[in-house]
């Protein structure tokens, strides 16, 4: 397939560009960048060099192709999404855009209104544990927002499964690395602001619980559901994303019938591993270890003092957050081995 990259002078951009060189169903012909336009993609990504001689171009003026991958910022996609998705018959879009379906949801948690919420509903939310049914027969997918991914995939063995408390509030903490905010420098990502921080930059209203409650069907149409209380914080590193999340359960379970759930879950997922080990430094999720990956992982604590489980889930926001959803979901779109160009397991110690 001839692929183009739309915005690929970002972070997230750059990684589709890395798995998409090694990837062997895949040719990038056109990478675009209105800043960097006439420039090599190695002046921007030094890890590229002697791996393509591309040069970025404009989006003005885009190459065939067969799939779209658009990382532009938020909010720049739907303004011009009708030129984009005329230029290829698969469009993958990593922004927030398209992600949520409900129109209400852009200005209750973005602060705008959707330009084009006639095309909502056409996007599939292309997680491929939750949709993989869908992907296939989708020609517009929407990624998920890295923290967002991270805590569905989380908790969905139990939302899946019907066992949390919805009298109780579901309470989620996520750190991040400083990579999630993007190549654009400002006062937050400076480094003697970010240099040794623990920062909690969104306490509450964080525009990703839009789409946890989307996807674990948490809407309050459906019934009683937990309230999603939201936090994020971050920390001094550059990938990754670390969820815990404090969930009570409807029922006295013990730690057997949750290993039930998680595996019934997660089984068959070739980038989906349950950490719960008994001992060691590494016995529960960890992100460090999965800079690179696509994989998340994910691990629970019962407390044995009241019906709560702590839930942990980690992934590298570049790779399973962004990039790494996007090329496996074209893996899922197409028929092919989902782990092609995403085999990479990782350094330890890194």
């Amino acid at each position: 397939m001839k692929a183009v990259i739309v915005g690929g002078s970002g972070y997230a951009g750059g990684e589709l560009l890395r798995l998409l060189l090694s990837h062997p169903e895949v040719e990038v012909v056109q990478v675009t960048s209105e800043r960097q336009a006439g420039k090599f993609v190695h002046a921007t990504h030094p890890h590229l060099r002697k791996r393509t001689d591309l040069k970025f171009s404009s989006r003005k003026a885009l190459e065939p192709s067969d799939v779209l991958f658009l990382a532009l910022p938020h909010g720049q996609t739907s303004r011009e999404i009708d030129r984009l998705l005329a230029a290829a018959p698969l469009t993958i879009d990593l922004s927030a855009d398209f992600r949520l379906h409900d129109r209400s949801d852009y200005p209750t948690w973005y602060g705008w209104e959707h330009p084009r919420p006639d095309l909502l509903q056409d996007f599939v939310y292309a997680l491929p544990e939750l949709h993989r049914a869908q992907i296939p027969g989708a020609n517009h997918l929407a990624t998920g927002g890295c923290l967002a991914t991270a805590a569905i995939l989380g908790l969905y063995p139990l939302s899946r499964a019907g066992v949390i408390d919805t009298t109780r509030p579901l309470v989620i903490e996520g750190k991040s690395g400083s990579s999630a905010a993007g190549s654009e420098p400002g006062p937050a990502s400076h480094h003697p602001h970010r240099s040794g921080e623990m920062r909690s930059f969104a306490p509450t209203a964080h525009r990703h619980t839009a789409e946890i409650i989307q996807e674990l069907g948490f809407h309050s149409a459906n019934g009683s559901q937990p309230t999603v209380a939201f936090s994020a914080t971050a920390v001094e590193a550059v990938r990754g994303i670390l969820i815990t999340a404090h969930v009570f359960l409807r029922e006295d379970l013990a730690e057997r019938d949750l290993w039930k759930l998680y595996r019934a879950a997660f089984a068959e997922e070739p980038f989906m591993r349950i950490v719960k080990e008994s001992q060691g430094i590494h016995r529960y999720p960890n992100p460090k270890i999965l800079s690179g990956t696509n994989y998340c992982d994910v691990g629970f604590e019962r407390d044995p003092h009241s019906r709560r489980v702590v839930v942990m889930s980690a992934l590298d926001n570049l790779m399973k957050g962004a990039a790494g959803q996007a090329v496996q979901a074209l893996n899922v779109h197409r028929g092919w081995d989902e782990r092609t160009g995403l085999d990479f397991p990782g350094l330890y110690p890194i």
